[in-house]
């Protein structure tokens, strides 16, 4: 697509739009979607129309779509709730791991391991014996074993961490889980769906909306788009969380 046919669909999808929110997600690229041939039936309502072979999402339902999922988000960090972030591709795999480690929250951005959900008794094995595995390597524990031993169970540990480091908030099944990317990452959608957990996502243009119990019609790629709506998902939880420290604050003053 040509520096033409972006400003043509730009001018297309901010006729009328005078809102700072919209303006924002705009410059965002927000709106972009995917070419009309991988449309999913499910996103029709959400698409505003089509130009130069490009669907172009709706910010208005973006915007519609995006209130109540927050308001669940803000409420479930304020009841001390715990949100997996999974974010598998280049993009979210940039931005995800900052703000999930800020807020406390588990998060996913390697390989989806299956059996996350589905069998969770078995990956937190797998969490605890990396956190075990690297306080014996970090006290020096482990200097008991040859030189060729350590170096092992050193390449063991860098392995483990590559795929479940940002697991180590995750002590139980998690209340929510935040996908980025539903058509790429469809095994933890698959999962959180059977375990019955909430679902937040951004949907774009050849996702499933129906899968999701709180989609968030969104250009899921552009590193600018999943910034801004990792971003605003991130203000969401630690809106909640503050809450909680504010009442507990208030609470010990009063004693």
């Amino acid at each position: 697509m040509n520096q033409a046919e972006l400003e043509q669909i730009n001018n297309v999808a901010s006729t009328g739009f005078s809102d700072p929110e919209i303006e924002q997600m705009l410059k965002a690229g927000v709106h972009l979607g995917h070419a009309k041939s991988k449309n999913n039936s499910s996103m029709g309502s959400y698409i505003f129309g089509v130009r130069n072979t490009i669907s172009v999402i709706d910010l208005l339902k973006t915007k519609e779509k995006l209130a109540p999922a927050l308001r669940f988000l803000k409420e479930t960090a304020l009841k001390g709730g715990m949100v997996l972030f999974v974010g598998t591709r280049p993009a979210a795999r940039k931005i995800i791991p900052d703000i999930a480690e800020e807020l406390g929250m588990p998060y996913f951005t390697e390989r989806w391991i299956g059996g996350t959900l589905t069998n969770f008794k078995v990956i937190s094995k797998r969490v605890e014996y990396m956190i075990e595995l690297e306080r014996a390597l970090n006290s020096g524990e482990l200097a008991k074993y040859t030189k060729w031993e350590q170096m092992q169970k050193a390449v063991e540990l860098e392995r483990l961490k590559r795929f479940f480091n940002g697991l180590r908030a995750l002590k139980r099944l998690p209340d929510a889980v935040f996908v980025v990317d539903t058509t790429h990452d469809t095994t933890a959608v698959h999962e959180a769906r059977k375990m019955k957990i909430p679902l937040v996502a951004l949907v774009d243009t050849n996702a499933d909306a129906n899968k999701i119990d709180y989609p968030i019609p969104s250009n899921d790629d552009a590193l600018s788009a999943v910034r801004y709506m990792i971003g605003r998902i991130g203000d969401a939880i630690r809106e909640g969380k503050n809450e909680i420290r504010g009442e507990k604050e208030s609470e010990s003053t009063q004693v």
